[in-house]
């Protein structure tokens, strides 16, 4: 009986583990539904992003859809950076650990992040943008 007793907790971890699977494909299908719109899209746990002409949608990833979603038009932007830890830091030095985001700042004045986990991921999109709208 203490045997069985001490094979419990570890049947409650496969459980946790199989529903977190489970929870984070059925994110990603959903997904899948909501990036067939754009001309390029990513996904990761911070944020879905599409693209499609001169226009970025960017939302939370959930089982139902991409919630919040914000949208901003990329001829209204004035200058593009990398941000780690919310600090604009050099295109061509990007940490590889830290929390990444692209910062946009608006000719109104305004300044909107999207977030990204991994830094080359963040580059990349960077890159595309700048090359793309002359940012």
């Amino acid at each position: 009986m203490a045997r069985g007793l001490m094979w419990l907790p570890l049947l409650a971890i496969f459980f946790g583990l199989a529903w977190a699977g489970w929870n984070e494909y059925s994110k990603l299908e959903a997904y899948k539904v909501w990036a067939a719109q754009f001309e390029r899209a990513k996904y990761d746990i911070y944020a879905a992003l599409g693209q499609k002409e001169d226009q970025l949608t960017w939302g939370i990833p959930t089982r139902q859809g991409v919630i919040d979603t914000k949208v901003l038009d990329l001829t209204e932007v004035d200058k593009l950076v990398i941000e780690v830890n919310n600090t604009a830091v050099d295109s061509n030095q990007v940490p590889e650990k830290g929390k990444f985001s692209l910062g946009f700042t608006l000719q109104e004045g305004r300044h909107l992040s999207i977030p990204f986990t991994d830094s080359d991921i963040t580059r990349q999109w960077y890159d595309f943008i700048c090359r793309e709208w002359h940012l």
